[in-house]
């Protein structure tokens, strides 16, 4: 993997925005930057694949360990949830997509940092606005014509939602975000956009806008419409405190992404992953109480790179936020890349069941947070 510079397009902007990628630039800071990319190897890519298929598959063995051997409550998800993610799981209710992110360099093999399985983002950059770049840069000649990307995400995408429509007889999604975020916006205006295309009927709300019909015991939107199926970016350990979340466990609604996913986005995962798995290649060791030596620290529930403490080689660097009153989990360090103080994490997207495609972020430090850097890729 190298990170080389690249001359960024002259329209850049208005390339983005007119495919929908509007939130490129963050309280007037660079997101997306092109003005590098990674390049890889065939290589490399294959292994990312291979990595990104190994997780999934001991992840959804750690589900069903999980839920047989009662062990919801070293997760923090007390009952009626537990029950909740041991009914999901028992009607295999669908899932759409997910997200590994991976630590990986020169010395060894993907090594899987943690498992984004709930609300996923950096969805529409990684999707489409990386292959219009690529498209665009082979177009000018800055990138060769053999250069290609390790990319279906979109595609896949399409045949998830198609399966969706096709098998489980979804025939009508209600999306719902926190719109105050414009990333969280454009992803679900994305996901929404092609669901449309398979022929779902769509609606797009507010969050905090579902409501509760108690004469009909059902979830509603603004318009008193039932919603029968909800795509929710948002998270379910927040959702189930909402106003709203106690009709969740007596409502017909299904859930995208399911219940059961309360299991896999939840950083104690991590250690039962390697206790299942001890010295599987893809996994670094992780434990609930605290490790010897060079390691890290996560609360159960962090997301975007919060409350993140490394202690290693005798430094220790630590981000800010409102998680850990719920615990924490410990799990090896294993230093990213470092180019010129650029640590990247690759996030590979794991649609349905099928490895898709990878996103790079990338970060001043080791800890990859929310304003990080979105940087497209390449292989040849």
């Amino acid at each position: 993997m190298k990170r080389v510079a690249v001359p960024p397009r002259s329209n850049w902007q208005a390339r983005l925005e007119s495919h929908g990628f509007r939130f490129h630039t963050i309280k007037n800071s660079t997101y997306w930057d092109e003005r590098y990319a990674y390049q890889f190897a065939e290589k490399h890519i294959l292994e990312i694949e291979h990595a990104t298929r190994n997780c999934f598959k001991l992840c959804l063995d750690a589900v069903e360990h999980v839920i047989v051997r009662n062990r919801f409550a070293e997760l923090k998800i007390l009952e009626p949830w537990a029950e909740r993610c041991r009914q999901s799981w028992q009607a295999d209710e669908p899932t759409i997509y997910g997200r590994f992110d991976f630590r990986y360099a020169a010395d060894g093999a993907p090594k899987l940092l943690e498992f984004n399985a709930d609300t996923p983002t950096a969805l529409l950059e990684a999707a489409v606005a990386q292959w219009v770049w690529l498209e665009d840069q082979i177009a000018a000649g800055v990138l060769p014509e053999q250069a290609d990307q390790f990319n279906s995400i979109h595609e896949k995408l399409l045949e998830q939602l198609g399966y969706l429509f096709s098998r489980k007889n979804i025939k009508s999604l209600h999306f719902a975000s926190a719109q105050s975020s414009h990333e969280d916006y454009g992803t679900v205006e994305y996901l929404r956009d092609i669901a449309q295309q398979i022929g779902i009927q769509t609606n797009h709300l507010d969050i905090y806008d579902i409501g509760w019909n108690n004469k009909t015991a059902e979830f509603v939107d603004l318009e008193e419409n039932p919603i029968k199926n909800l795509f929710k970016l948002y998270p379910w350990e927040q959702m189930i405190n909402e106003p709203f979340g106690q009709h969740i466990i007596s409502s017909k609604t299904t859930f995208i992404e399911p219940a059961w996913k309360m299991i896999l986005a939840n950083k104690g995962i991590l250690p039962i992953l390697w206790e299942l798995s001890p010295g599987h290649p893809n996994l670094l060791e992780a434990s609930f109480t605290p490790l010897s030596g060079n390691r890290v620290r996560k609360p159960f529930f962090s997301r975007e790179g919060a409350n993140i403490s490394i202690q290693a080689n005798g430094q220790t660097i630590s981000s800010s936020g409102e998680y850990g009153a719920e615990g924490y989990i410990y799990q090896a360090y294993a230093g990213l890349p470092n180019f010129e103080n650029n640590y990247p994490v690759i996030g590979s997207w794991i649609i349905g069941d099928m490895a898709a495609g990878i996103g790079i972020r990338e970060d001043n430090s080791e800890i990859t947070k929310d304003s990080s850097r979105f940087v497209p890729h390449y292989f040849i």
